[in-house]
């Protein structure tokens, strides 16, 4: 089952599991997609996601119920109309307290590590605003709150802009591996705003996942 955060007759809002692709991997196996059916709710046409999630992260995914507000939807990201916030443990800890990242992206490929992100002033502008939340056992979580939706810009953003990766990652952390305390990326998508013309703004927050709570966070 996936939880539903917020429903209506064009949006839903879902709980994406960390470990769940949105699209059907090239190699097979479980994704979204073998869900969207369920999640039509009586509705004619199964939900289609508006945006992406790493296949690692929680939280909110905003689903469209139909092929207008998927437009519409769509727009909103495409135009920075939508508020994203994101939670985020860094393995490790930082001095300052809050701040803004601003690292243009442009992606790279290799036969030896395939492709990823990488900081290049030739590359797209993205922007990330941050806050330290608290640490432990020299842990941090952070809140991400991205102006731009560049593809891996939390992760890189934490990597090359505050100097410590996110627990876990395995493309952008010191070490190629999922990390001490970490069996995925730790990131989440702990909520999201999106305004509409004339009608109440979808809004959902997602609750803190139990990987996050088991190595001392809390939602407090």
């Amino acid at each position: 089952m996936i939880d539903i955060l917020y429903e209506d007759g064009e949006a839903l809002v879902i709980d994406k599991p960390g470990g769940l692709p949105v699209e059907q991997p090239r190699k097979g196996g479980p994704s979204l997609e073998d869900h969207l059916d369920a999640l039509r709710l009586g509705f004619q046409r199964a939900p289609m996601p508006v945006h992406r999630l790493d296949t690692d992260t929680s939280g909110c995914l905003l689903l469209a119920r139909n092929p207008k507000a998927l437009a519409r939807f769509s727009r909103a990201f495409e135009d920075r109309q939508v508020e994203k916030r994101y939670l985020g443990v860094l393995a490790g800890e930082l001095a300052e307290e809050a701040g803004t990242i601003e690292l243009a992206l442009s992606k790279i490929s290799s036969a030896e590590k395939g492709w990823r992100m990488i900081p290049a002033k030739k590359g797209k502008p993205s922007v990330t605003h941050w806050r330290r939340l608290t640490s432990v056992g020299g842990l941090t979580l952070v809140e991400f709150r991205p102006e731009t939706g560049r593809t891996h810009q939390i992760r890189v953003h934490a990597a090359s802009g505050l100097g410590a990766p996110l627990l876990g990652d395995p493309v952008y952390g010191p070490v190629h591996g999922v990390g001490k305390g970490a069996r995925r990326t730790m990131l989440h998508a702990a909520g999201i705003v999106v305004p509409r013309a004339g009608k109440t703004p979808i809004a959902a927050t997602a609750p803190m996942p139990a990987d996050f709570t088991a190595l001392g966070f809390s939602d407090g």
